[in-house]
């Protein structure tokens, strides 16, 4: 038996330290892990909890991954995880300041961003507003805008909008019924359900879960695209039936050079089916952008 614990123990994730950042008024929640050749920051989609995360088995080998080619900087978004409650919806430049508030504290003068679904436009509006910080890109399940527009005709209309958030507070009635809320999402393996359930009820409240919804809607950085000019990837699930591809083809049609990728069987969650494709792209994209020397090119103008 004790021989058994032991090797349980011994499969355990190392769970980094969780530190804190000042962005302003507001104390952001972060970990650093990996001892890579360059930084690469991780922007969180929907909510997160840095230290809950590693109880997730699924999530917990996923950072893992990411961090066996780099030193991986990750945080709460405020509002969400160990990070500071805020009052109101915070706006995305706010939020997008606080990626920038943990890159000083760890003394990270240029890093890679990987933005996963709503943190890709938040990773977006970072690469162009901080050129200089930023020395590549990647987006996962990333929309430039959230609701339709005549213009914009893979966005969500009010209807679906107002219906995604009902589906989301059902993650803070009884744990049976958020459980089945999360086996209801195309990606998941069956025996996480009820892990995942209790990571996402811990990682926000109902109320800054409406915050966070009610600034998501408001997301629309179709102009900064053509501003982007560092080295950037844009992976899609081909089973994602959250943002369709053709929004993120029209995205990486509009950013000079990007790079669009379609990964087989991979959904729109963060470390669902797929996961081990999408991170060997990773891998693969900015070891590629490393080597090829553009971490230390000129520094281009800001946007």
């Amino acid at each position: 038996m004790q021989r058994g614990r032991t090797e349980r123990a011994r499969l355990r994730p190392v769970r980094p330290e969780t530190l804190y950042a000042r962005s302003g008024e507001v104390s952001i929640a972060y970990q650093v892990l990996g001892g890579g050749p360059f930084d690469l920051v991780y922007v969180p989609g929907f909510v997160s909890h840095i230290e809950l995360r590693w109880n997730v088995p699924t999530f917990a080998r996923g950072l893992e991954q990411l961090g066996t080619f780099s030193r991986l900087l990750l945080f709460d978004k405020r509002g969400t995880g160990m990070s500071d409650r805020v009052a109101g919806a915070p706006t995305l430049e706010a939020r997008m300041d606080d990626l920038r508030a943990v890159m000083d504290a760890v003394g990270s003068r240029r890093a890679a961003v990987f933005g996963v679904a709503e943190g890709a436009p938040m990773s977006l509006l970072f690469a162009a507003t901080y050129p200089e910080r930023t020395a590549a890109l990647v987006l996962r399940g990333g929309f430039p805008r959230t609701m339709w527009a005549p213009d914009y005709p893979w966005g969500r209309t009010e209807e679906q909008y107002r219906r995604d958030l009902e589906a989301d507070l059902r993650l803070y009635a009884r744990r049976d019924e958020a459980a089945a809320q999360v086996r209801s999402l195309p990606g998941w393996e069956e025996e996480d359900s009820a892990v995942i359930a209790d990571y996402l009820r811990w990682s926000s409240s109902p109320g800054a879960l409406e915050a966070l919804a009610r600034m998501n809607r408001e997301i629309d950085v179709r102009h900064v695209l053509p501003a982007i000019r560092v080295p950037t990837l844009i992976l899609h699930g081909s089973e994602d039936v959250v943002v369709p591809a053709e929004a993120a083809r029209w995205m990486a049609g509009r950013i000079p050079g990007a790079r669009y990728v379609e990964v087989p069987g991979a959904a729109h969650l963060q470390f669902g089916r797929g996961m081990d494709a999408i991170n060997a792209e990773v891998e693969r994209f900015l070891t590629q952008v490393w080597e090829h020397g553009d971490w230390e090119q000129a520094e281009p103008d800001r946007a």
